[in-house]
């Protein structure tokens, strides 16, 4: 059973001490080198500090060190070398990582796949994963879904320019995740997800 102080919703694992090593010493590196130059859409922030805070969202969360390794680079495999880059991920990081990793991971080619057939593939698959692919991609999904809702208040309408879909694509396709987290967990993560969601579907409606 989860143990944790009354009203601290994120000590949701045991009270075991999570000892990072060597290995995410590493992994720091590796990912920065892996994504040297990618900028997050549409901004000249460098998308390391993304993977940064999907980890630490996953180690908020109760991640162990393989998850919150598999958070720094779940972006890798898509965006930086497909099916060659999870193997080399495999071989340096072992193979939990790259399970985790490729879990995911919504295509692994170049060019992708149709952006509504890739979203309605991993929807189809998230219910089957595994309790770290489903904390790895509830944090991913989380902080992608703030940092909507921030520049869609700086930006307004013209922030869905940035994407490979339009608005209402974007937000059913979140609307989905919510569904999803909220039935398989992590439950904290579902909730905040539902939280941001809720907030972006409510500025768009009013802007209408």
């Amino acid at each position: 059973m989860a143990v944790g102080r009354p009203g601290d919703e994120r000590m949701t694992e045991p009270t075991a001490v999570r000892t990072l090593t060597s290995r995410f010493e590493a992994v720091l590196v590796y990912a920065s080198q892996a994504h040297r130059g990618q900028k997050r859409k549409g901004t000249e922030i460098p998308y390391v500090s993304h993977l940064l805070s999907v980890a630490g969202i996953v180690l908020e969360e109760g991640g162990d060190e393989d998850e919150a390794i598999a958070a720094l680079l779940h972006d890798a495999v898509e965006d930086q070398g497909g099916q060659a880059r999870l193997e080399d991920i495999r071989r340096r990081f072992g193979e939990r990582v790259a399970t985790i990793v490729e879990g995911c991971t919504d295509a692994d080619t170049i060019p992708k796949p149709a952006w509504r057939e890739r979203k309605e593939r991993y929807l189809a698959h998230l219910p089957s994963a595994s309790s770290s692919v489903l904390k790895v991609s509830a944090a991913d999904k989380l902080h992608n879904a703030r940092a909507i809702l921030a520049d869609y208040r700086s930006h307004g309408e013209s922030l869905w320019d940035r994407f490979n879909a339009d608005r209402d694509s974007i937000l059913w396709y979140y609307r989905s995740l919510v569904d999803v987290f909220r039935k398989r967990g992590p439950a904290s993560l579902a909730a905040e997800l539902d939280r941001a969601v809720s907030e972006i579907e409510a500025l768009v409606r009013n802007n209408r």
